[in-house]
């Protein structure tokens, strides 16, 4: 396999969140970025794989489709999979696993016909196999097509490496970014939440405010394929932060979740521009200058045993923001419509549902508080 010039991307995604990410795609140069069901889809290269993984916020993974054939039946799988050139991308001394589904095949057993790819890759290519191996070669049998891609990511993308404390319903950096990106932030204005957990909604959109890479300061899977160029990626990092006049705001009744705040924000080096503070979401002020964005991610659901208990928090709520908060958009996060609307708010048309933490949940959206 000579390096492909160009060869399908998939950028996985929060589901019922595709379309998001696919203006964000298109907003950083993925040409021909296309909303499918799980993520998004282009064409490109490796420099690609290699940009997607680095600056995209609210992808999960990155995958690199990297070709297939026919099959219908394991020996044919056999044959076919020894003479694909995966020599070409797959070092023999970096370890993979191999995972394997199949619909409307002849070839219908996953596991039969993992053992027949993994067979190939150790006697024929010469490959190391381990099951707890960062690099993942899925296979996908569909209608008896055979589609080999490479996991680019390793761990997923929303472990930014800068989190090391969260609280305990902490909110995905992925989701934070698009869910941002869904409510109108652009990085220009001020963004508060009165009830921040870990600081992940103000750190987030720090970072989109000052430009900094999401995946600046860790690594990827695809730095252990054979095509990768160390000092090429280095150069793709090398980007300088922008100055910002916006600033950031988190607040949270649980002390130790205001210190973890902090404490996230420096290591993410947006410490200057983020401020968090121990009190309840009835005591929340707006900050000086001008309105911006409230995003707020309030308990619900599993999170809470008895939803009645959470009608008084989500009013008191409410009744801050329109009184004090005049101008400022508001974005709510519940898996409780009920919720939403005891607030007293006045939410836009309920948008569509998106995947989070095994339940479906909604992004509550208001124009301008009048």
């Amino acid at each position: 396999m000579n390096e492909p010039q160009s060869f399908e991307i998939f950028l996985a995604t929060v589901p019922g969140l595709e379309a998001v990410l696919c203006e964000e795609a298109l907003e950083c140069g993925f040409d021909g970025a296309t909303a499918v069901a799980g993520g998004v889809t282009f064409q490109g290269g490796w420099r690609d794989v290699w940009r997607a993984n680095l600056q995209l916020r609210g992808a999960t993974r990155v995958l690199a489709r990297i070709g297939g054939f026919m099959a219908f039946h394991l020996a044919q799988l056999d044959k076919r999979s020894r003479k694909f050139p995966f020599g070409d991308l797959l070092r023999q001394d970096v370890p993979l696993r191999v995972q394997v589904t199949t619909k409307a095949s002849k070839i219908y057993h996953a596991r039969a016909a993992a053992q027949r790819v993994e067979t190939a890759l150790t006697d024929t290519h010469g490959l190391t196999l381990d099951p707890e191996a960062e690099l993942v070669l899925k296979v996908r049998i569909d209608d008896n097509q055979v589609l080999f891609s490479l996991d680019t990511s390793g761990e997923s993308l929303h472990k930014r490496g800068h989190k090391e404390a969260v609280g305990k319903a902490p909110m995905r950096e992925t989701l934070a970014a698009l869910m941002l990106r869904q409510a109108g932030y652009t990085g220009s204005e001020p963004v508060v939440d009165p009830m921040c957990g870990s600081g992940t909604f103000p750190i987030e959109a720090a970072e989109i405010a000052t430009g900094l890479l999401p995946g600046r300061s860790r690594s990827f899977a695809f730095q252990q394929l054979a095509n990768y160029d160390a000092e090429a990626f280095d150069a793709m990092k090398a980007t300088a932060p922008r100055e910002t006049s916006a600033q950031f705001y988190g607040s949270d009744r649980d002390a130790g979740a205001v210190r973890m705040a902090q404490a996230n924000a420096e290591r993410a080096g947006v410490q200057g521009i983020t401020h968090f503070a121990n009190h309840a979401a009835g005591e929340l002020t707006p900050p000086d200058g001008p309105a911006g964005l409230v995003i707020v991610n309030p308990p619900y659901g599993a999170r809470i045993g008895n939803k009645k208990l959470l009608y008084p928090l989500y009013g008191t709520l409410g009744q801050t923001l329109l009184t004090r908060f005049k101008g400022w958009r508001v974005a709510l996060v519940t898996s409780e419509p009920p919720l939403a609307k005891g607030t007293g708010l006045p939410w836009k048309p309920q948008g569509p549902a998106i995947a989070h933490g095994g339940m479906k949940v909604w992004l509550w959206q208001t124009p301008p508080l009048r």
